[in-house]
């Protein structure tokens, strides 16, 4: 068509083809390339593509192969990097701080290990200084090393020693395996980074501790030689008993020169540098020397027939090879805190105190102490009782478990140690453990039982007796009568056929006998049977497996003296630093001991301490000073007439007695077990005889110008009061005006002669058990019954 008049004329092209024209692209829907992918780009899975409708969706299954691969691509290069750290990382770390650290130098670690150790009494008065056994020591050559003792020492901590660089790498990612895992157990040192490790005291379970060990002991490889390095660690390394080095461990162990240590000597003191605080537990020290031998005979370092002859070389006794920094009893003191030290109660290792050269204030008060020793010396030396009898003193704090006086022999550091080192049966002064179980049970003082003697009972073959016989109390006898005449009859008949063995045996271990103790050269189970089962009936008479250290009945009496609390007895106050840092300071931890509820606990203790404050009372040699209250219960083992001449005489004598403030046991016998403990008169000796005199004077002495304590008044429990009695008791023997004291006429008790005999309590022979543990003790024979007698 013509244009009109006025307008432009254009000429229309033809369609083309050509894109669909569209809107510019907004920045958030712009499509990734493939650039963007490659380089780890994310996609946005929500992403509108509508304006790509002429190209390919991808399918579901594609796309989840596009994503699982972009997965594994990052996956890869993470893996690259962390190995290239893994490789460089510790090397540019071993680079930077192998300049510096430093090695210990062993002169310098020795010069520094054997510092004194300074003991106070409680006040704060210094009692004596203890030194180290290796104390002004020289170093050691590697010549003068003999070749048992290298081989020793490297069977028992690192075989390979001269095969490694100062570390083993494959003891070291064992170990770490086992860490990360919680697969197992074992350390990763070598001998070289164990030197670094106890030459610094830095024992910290840390990464960087373990790291800064490597290096130092790589650079000590570098700087020195595998003899040097072992010599180092010979003069200097912990193995136990205060001892620094090789040269002094013989000393200790063995009282020996290293040179004629023998090979399994040797590797019984190299057994104990892992857990040097254990040198003291037999069954552990028997299997470590059993691994060190192995390890030699494996090594080619002792032959077959040396190691199949070999028993366990048991060591001397601790006390024995120790210094001698205080004579006479004071010195058994001084044993107590080393051994607490290296049992490691206070967190203080016997180890640390040495390097330190710390300040230990003790429990021990001086004016008790004093006591005890006086009490002893002037019933004992003044009063001339024959050499041959031996004794013992506790006394502890009910408050507090502070043990403030300690008699455990006359000969001090050395020698035996009659309060903590035997076991004794503690006769009739077990029967407040059997009242326990009683009230327990929801029995009372007023509960009476048959007290008639003699008496038999269902499976025991002979009968149970009452001291001299004594039928006073009659068949409705009451508790608390036949607590303060001490009839056998009524407690054994309590114990087995109502209350039950089992409660209490629990009562008195409630009470403070622990169940285990290590006496001699290992642990010994308390207050059991034959082949740990439950004892028979003997027990409630302080016989049968009643056997107990002294030193625990006086912490047991302190239970009832603190009302049902138990708090264990302990002989370290604190340990300070030179620097006055205290590094220790005991807290009280209070046990409610008869029941969880505290109350009905301080109501059981309060009944027992009720009928005991009677006892003293009845015996001139127990009755405390000016009418102070104390309470009590005397005890014997009396001899069957198995044992030939002696039969019907006692083998030991007890008193263990408390007031609110302090609680004391004494005890006394002979070496040996089996034989009868007479006085100066050749009188058999009994509670309140020879020991009652001791406890009694160490009261009046140790508590002279103190506060005069009253126990407090203990609430009824079960049946207070007796019944009225239906008819008066028979008596074959008249009641004696001092129950607890013998009199001159007092007749002899039948015993069984066959030792195959079971245990009844009064009639318990028993061969294969001893009552004194220590080892140069003649074993007792059949004779050796459990029979505490009257008390």
């Amino acid at each position: 068509m013509p244009p009109r008049p006025g307008e432009e004329r254009t000429t229309q092209l033809p369609p083309v083809n050509r894109p669909t024209q569209r809107e510019p692209d907004l920045l958030t829907h712009r499509e990734p390339d493939d650039e963007f992918l490659l380089a780890g780009g994310v996609v946005d899975d929500d992403y509108d593509d509508e304006y790509y409708d002429d190209e390919p969706e991808l399918t579901e299954e594609e796309e989840r192969r596009l994503r699982k691969k972009k997965i594994w691509k990052r996956v890869r290069i993470g893996a690259f990097v962390a190995l290239g750290l893994m490789i460089l990382g510790p090397v540019i770390a071993v680079a930077v701080a192998y300049p510096l650290v430093e090695w210990p130098k062993p002169d310098q670690i020795a010069a520094g290990q054997n510092k004194t150790i300074t003991l106070q009494y409680s006040d704060g008065q210094e009692m004596t200084k203890i030194t180290s056994p290796g104390e002004n020591r020289t170093m050691l050559t590697y010549e003068e090393i003999p070749e048992t003792v290298k081989h020793a020492v490297l069977a028992a901590e690192d075989a390979d020693f001269y095969d490694n660089p100062g570390f083993d790498a494959k003891a070291i990612l064992r170990a770490v395996w086992f860490q990360v895992t919680n697969s197992g157990t074992g350390g990763g040192s070598g001998l070289t980074q164990q030197y670094i490790k106890k030459a610094t005291g830095n024992e910290e379970a840390t990464y960087t501790r373990k790291f800064t060990e490597v290096v130092k002991a790589f650079k000590m490889s570098n700087e020195s030689d595998h003899n040097a390095i072992l010599t180092a660690y010979l003069n200097t390394v912990y193995f136990g008993r205060g001892a620094n080095g090789f040269k002094a461990a013989a000393q200790v162990y063995y009282k020996k020169e290293m040179k004629d240590l023998t090979p399994s000597e040797a590797a019984l003191i190299a057994a104990m540098i892992q857990t040097p605080s254990w040198s003291e537990d037999k069954e552990h020290s028997q299997k470590q020397w059993k691994y060190v031998m192995g390890q030699m005979l494996q090594k080619g370092w002792i032959k077959q027939d040396y190691y199949d002859a070999q028993q366990w070389p048991q060591p001397k006794s601790f006390a024995e090879t120790q210094p001698k920094s205080l004579e006479g009893p004071r010195g058994l003191i001084v044993d107590q805190v080393q051994e607490a030290l290296e049992a490691e109660q206070t967190g203080v290792s016997f180890e640390q105190a040495q390097k330190t050269g710390v300040t230990i204030q003790t429990t021990i008060d001086p004016k008790m102490q004093d006591a005890a020793e006086q009490a002893v010396d002037e019933i004992m030396i003044k009063g001339a009782q024959p050499k041959e009898l031996r004794t013992s003193l506790t006394a502890i704090d009910p408050t507090s478990g502070a043990v403030r006086a300690y008699w455990g022999g006359r000969e001090g550091r050395g020698s035996f140690d009659y309060a903590k080192g035997t076991l004794q049966e503690p006769g009739s002064s077990f029967k407040p453990f059997d009242l326990v179980a009683a009230l327990q049970d929801g029995k009372g003082l007023g509960t009476t039982y048959d007290g008639t003697s003699p008496r038999r009972f269902p499976g025991v073959p002979n009968p149970i007796k009452n001291s001299s016989n004594d039928n006073s109390c009659g068949k409705e006898c009451p508790v608390r009568e036949a607590m303060i005449k001490s009839l056998n009859t009524v407690f054994y008949d309590m114990v087995v056929n109502d209350v039950g063995v089992p409660k209490t045996v629990k009562a008195a271990h409630q009470a403070g006998i622990p169940n285990e103790v290590n006496i001699g050269q290992g642990p010994k189970k308390l207050l059991v049977g034959e082949n740990g089962g439950t004892p028979n009936g003997g027990i409630s008479l302080g016989g049968d497996q009643a056997v107990v250290r002294p030193f625990d009945m006086a912490s047991a009496y302190a239970t009832f003296a603190a009302r049902g609390v138990y708090r264990a007895p302990f002989f370290i106050l604190k340990i300070t630093g030179p620097d006055g840092s205290v590094l220790y300071q005991h807290v009280d931890k209070p046990i409610s001991a008869f029941d969880p509820d505290q109350k009905k606990s301080e109501d059981i203790a309060d009944n027992v301490t009720d009928v005991l404050k009677e006892i003293p009372k009845n015996s001139r040699s127990t009755i405390c000073a000016g009418g102070r209250e104390c309470a009590g219960k005397t005890g014997t083992h009396e001899l069957s007439e198995s044992v030939g001449q002696g039969a019907g005489l006692n083998s030991k004598a007890w008193m263990v007695g408390y007031t609110p403030s302090i609680s004391v046991s004494v005890w006394v016998g002979r070496d040996e077990g089996n034989l009868p403990i007479r006085d100066k008169t050749g009188a058999n000796i009994f509670g309140s005889g020879v020991p009652g005199q001791i406890w009694q004077a160490f009261m009046n002495k140790a508590l002279a110008g103190t506060q005069m304590e009253k126990f407090p008044k203990a609430k009824p429990l079960g049946q207070y009061n007796p019944p009225k009695k239906s008819s008066a008791p028979p008596s074959s023997a008249p009641p004696a005006s001092e129950p607890n004291r013998p009199t001159d006429n007092r007749p002899t008790q039948t015993r069984t002669s066959d030792p195959n005999e079971p245990c009844t309590g009064l009639i318990c022979p028993n061969p294969t058990t001893t009552g004194n543990t220590k080892p140069t003790t003649t074993k007792p024979g059949p004779g050796d019954i459990r029979d505490p007698g009257g008390g």
